[in-house]
């Protein structure tokens, strides 16, 4: 998995890219809190790179998306790919996070005071 991030406004934008499975998602917890430390209002998490995320991702996701949230910070998930749409559906995590088709939308809704990308 490779990460990146950058900060736009009050909020971040971070990507992943590759495969998130039990061998990284510890690493991908860490790089995805350190992010939410460092936005005001919210992160914003690019999936359109990802083609694959696992059980101990998505509790990697839970564990980031509780903490923001008892801080008031928002972590929304944007442009998932089809088999994460899928995975997310199964699971029901859609029902859980705010995924958004674009990272446009995204910042429209949670952050509309940061300039989207």
């Amino acid at each position: 998995m490779a990460w990146s991030e950058r900060q736009v406004g009050d909020a971040v934008l971070a990507e992943a890219r590759g495969r998130i499975d039990l061998s990284n998602a510890d690493a991908f917890r860490d790089d995805l809190s350190a992010a939410m430390a460092k936005a005001k209002t919210a992160v914003v998490l690019d999936l359109s790179g990802v083609d694959y995320i696992s059980s101990a991702g998505l509790r990697s996701l839970m564990i980031v998306f509780k903490a923001a949230k008892a801080e008031g910070k928002t972590l929304a998930l944007a442009a998932l790919q089809p088999l994460l749409t899928e995975i997310f559906t199964i699971s029901r995590f859609n029902l859980v996070f705010p995924v958004f088709d674009t990272v446009r939308a995204a910042f429209g809704k949670v952050a509309p005071g940061a300039a989207p990308p």
